[in-house]
């Protein structure tokens, strides 16, 4: 079983800075991807950012320029998504999505964690 974390949500001013983390724990070979999503109130679930395992990334026009996903060092199954420049329009729950495969099976796994709210108010 795999567990996915996040982490690092917050009230924060527009213009202001915030990073998420996402921690992947439990009986993994491998990661494929981790994914970065958000929903706001009312509103449908959508991409934000992604990371696959060879460190190419991918963001939506939204936040390009502003975010940054990248793998924290030191630490095999955790990826932080850096917000800069943050806006009210970003505020929403942030989810992070992870694939990849388990350990004792090599069969492939897609966990998702439980969301950490972004709150942009000034």
């Amino acid at each position: 079983q795999v567990h996915v974390v996040e982490s690092g949500g917050g009230l924060v001013q527009p213009g202001g800075s915030l990073t998420l983390s996402c921690a992947a724990s439990g009986d993994i070979f491998s990661i494929n991807n981790f994914d970065w999503y958000r929903q706001p109130p009312g509103k449908e679930r959508e991409l934000v950012a992604s990371f696959s395992g060879r460190g190419n990334t991918n963001y939506a026009n939204s936040v390009r320029g502003r975010f940054t996903i990248a793998r924290e060092r030191g630490a095999l199954y955790t990826v932080n998504l850096q917000m800069n420049n943050l806006k009210p329009d970003d505020a929403a729950v942030y989810y992070c999505h992870v694939k990849g495969l388990v350990m004792t099976t090599l069969v492939g796994f897609d966990s998702w964690g439980r969301g950490t709210q972004v709150t942009v108010s000034s």
